[in-house]
């Protein structure tokens, strides 16, 4: 807010020289001097409230700043050294935990809801005193306070989850997330991979297939289940049988208070969890994440957005982004480092909206797709001219106060037009950070406008914690993924084979800091490949340094893309699996980061297509049966069940294709002498069908 003094001069003078006029002259009617007087408050009025320009702290045409060995830092670094903790009493997780029950006052930590209720809330000294019962059954059981034993979380996002990882850290035990969309196959190697013998799960249903793998012999360590969830005594007696004990959630709480033994926390350096990450191709990759790789990089979050955002005990966020992964991990624990709350959704994304406008979120962390959601709401919500102009002219002219560093949500256009944006997230929205995977800049030029909040993009991988740059506050113009963070530098590396070089500005992401993991879980090979002899972190992402300092994600260094929703696709993979199909002679899987789905361009078999279309009632030259909407549809359909079968996941799966009589060949430019597929040549080359194809999908 301007100061009041410019407009508390202009009322003063104002009404001087009123009743000077009014003194020499002749007196002015009763009702002109109500109008003069009112007009004159008015001005008062908006001198005193109209927004005025605010400067960013830094010089957002020098971001970052160059240091020895063509690495970047952050131009707000005062030296190169790197930061590990924002708040000196809050080294670990665990020490972050106790810091937020200090500052809050024993104040409300973590809230659920049932349909149509409010939210109920669990004081930081309950979940505190809950995971220590549960920590301490743990210890009853037979484990140990060392890195070396593994505590699986299979659940959603609840305060149970959150109870049960804080166990582990009370005791400095290792937690390691589990999820549904590794696949059946991929949780019985993760079991088997980290010697877990004990499973803390949500529901009987995951129980019962933790169950079956023990029965069948493939999960031979898992001897207990914690159970969250009320679950019926079959399920129990079917674990005996299998030497597998299971009990209550409840129960685990209530045999570690009767079993009670002191903390015994971590240290900064121990292992705190492993993230296993989904990959591309083989077995997930189990990353060592320590204490001080999450603290450093939630530190380095509250570092950049201090003059813009500092969170307090009365901030609250909402949690309904994987707790399995590193981004939503990390957010927590900037939560929980300034005594604030977390809400958790009701484990229904399509319930989201009505849990935002319960829990009334400050902060709120989203990945692209949802944002795109809103985006697209509001734009189809726009379906006469006038709306359409009216919404663009809404936009335009508050993004223009975005430029001048103003965000607010008090205009006038936030009261005609954006409200019910706002009040559908809550109304009380005060920062936004969007990552996983990249954002359109019309997607976030309008949110910047429209939300009347500070909205940051994020860019990093689990092997980094999460993130390693962060748009920096005050910075408006899209197409960046911002800075070095203050507990990393950057560098580019050389990637001649793709004609990038660092002399250019040019090249792979590296990074190396106080927020790069320890390696991958007993695989030095992957960690060779990923981490080098000096410590940094080869992302396999290529980027460049623009002119002011920030970095600009062009390519992959190998043909491995993320989707919308931060999923990597290995095409190759996806390709060589749909192959099997009679029908299908070439295909090219083509997917696109601001996309969810992935679509495809399918050259048929010349000698198969025929006889398979006529069984389809269809008839014709190769040209028209690629032009036959059932073919199509049957072939697509074929894909898809081979996929299944192949093992492929949803997000694997193309969900539509284009038919190409003409193969895929050296002399036309789309294959490569050794006969593989020209990826870049070929997105080009279909570019009118990719966008085609696009158009027709329900993202």
């Amino acid at each position: 807010m301007r100061p009041p003094s410019q407009g508390l001069n202009f009322l003063l003078l104002f009404t001087k020289m009123l009743f000077i006029f009014n003194f020499l002259f002749s007196p002015l009617p009763t009702p002109a001097l109500i109008f003069i007087l009112t007009f004159g408050v008015g001005i008062f009025l908006w001198l005193v409230n109209r927004p005025h320009d605010v400067l960013p702290v830094v010089d957002l045409n020098n971001q970052s700043v160059g240091i020895e060995g063509g690495a970047r830092k952050n131009a707000r670094q005062k030296d190169n050294d790197l930061l590990s903790y924002y708040f000196s009493d809050a080294k670990t997780m665990y020490e972050v935990f106790k810091r937020g029950l200090a500052v809050s006052d024993n104040g409300p930590c973590l809230g659920y809801r049932k349909p149509n209720q409010p939210y109920k809330w669990l004081s930081y000294k309950q979940v505190s005193d809950r995971a220590e019962y549960l920590g301490s059954c743990l210890l009853h059981k037979g484990y140990k306070p060392s890195q070396d034993q593994c505590v699986g979380i299979f659940a959603q996002n609840r305060p149970e989850w959150i109870i049960s990882e804080l166990a582990c850290y009370t005791y400095s035990m290792v937690a390691v997330p589990l999820y549904d969309t590794l696949g059946a196959e991929a949780v019985i190697y993760i079991i088997n991979k980290g010697d877990i013998a004990m499973v803390i799960c949500d529901t009987p249903q995951k129980a019962s297939v933790l169950i079956d793998n023990v029965e069948k012999g493939l999960t031979p360590g898992l001897k207990i289940i914690i159970l969250m969830d009320p679950f019926d005594d079959d399920l129990k007696q079917r674990g005996e049988k299998s030497g597998l004990e299971v009990l209550s959630f409840c129960d685990a709480e209530n045999t570690g208070k009767e079993n009670f033994r002191k903390p015994m926390p971590p240290e900064p350096d121990d292992l705190g969890i492993i993230c296993f990450t989904s990959g591309t191709t083989g077995d997930p990759k189990g990353a060592m994440i320590t204490h001080k790789n999450v603290v450093s990089n939630a530190a380095a979050f509250l570092k950049c957005v201090e003059y813009t955002f500092q969170p307090t005990p009365e901030d609250v966020a909402i949690s309904y982004l994987p707790l399995a992964h590193m981004f939503e991990r990390v957010v927590q624990v900037v939560v929980y480092s300034c005594g604030a709350r977390v809400g958790f959704f009701q484990g229904d994304i399509r319930l989201l909206p009505d849990d935002m406008k319960t829990l009334k979120p400050t902060l709120f962390p989203v990945v692209p797709r949802l944002l795109n959601r809103i985006y697209d709401k509001v734009q189809n919500e726009a379906k006469t001219p006038l709306k359409k102009f009216l919404l663009n002219l809404a936009i335009s002219s508050k993004f223009s106060e975005v430029k001048r560093g103003i965000i607010r949500r008090d205009s006038i256009w936030d009261r005609l037009i954006f409200k019910k944006i706002q009040d559908n997230l809550g109304g009380k929205v005060r920062i936004m950070v969007t990552g996983a995977a990249p954002i359109s800049s019309s997607v976030l030029e309008f949110l910047r406008a429209a939300l009347g909040c500070p909205v940051f993009e994020a860019y990093g991988q689990t092997e980094c914690t999460a993130g390693c740059t962060l748009t920096l506050p005050g910075d408006w113009r899209p197409g960046h993924v911002g800075a070095p963070l203050a507990c990393n530098h950057v560098k580019l590396e050389d990637v001649p084979d793709m004609n990038y070089f660092s002399v250019n500005g040019e090249g792979e992401v590296c990074i190396k800091g106080t927020n790069v993991f320890k390696g991958y879980l007993k695989d030095p090979e992957k960690t060779a490949e990923a981490l080098d002899s000096n410590g940094w972190l080869h992302t396999g992402d290529i980027a460049r340094w623009l002119p002011n300092g920030t970095l600009k994600i062009v390519d992959r260094k190998k043909n491995i893309f993320k989707l919308a929703q931060g999923e990597y696709i290995a095409p190759e993979k996806i390709e060589n699996i749909y192959s099997r199909s009679r029908p299908v002679q070439q295909v090219f899987v083509h997917g696109e980061s601001l996309r969810s789905s992935l679509v495809a361009v399918v050259v048929p078999d010349p000698e198969v297509l025929p006889a398979f279309a006529a069984n389809l009632g269809a008839k014709g030259s190769l040209e028209e049966l690629c032009q036959n909407q059932t073919v199509k549809e049957a072939i697509l359909e074929d894909l898809q069940k081979i996929g299944k079968e192949g093992g492929l996941k949803s997000f694997e799966q193309v969900k539509s294709i284009y038919l190409h009589p003409e193969p895929f060949s050296i002399n036309n430019g789309l294959l490569t002498p050794t006969l593989k597929a020209k990826r870049a040549e070929l997105a080009k080359y279909f570019r009118l069908q990719i966008d085609s194809l696009y158009e027709t999908i329900q993202e």
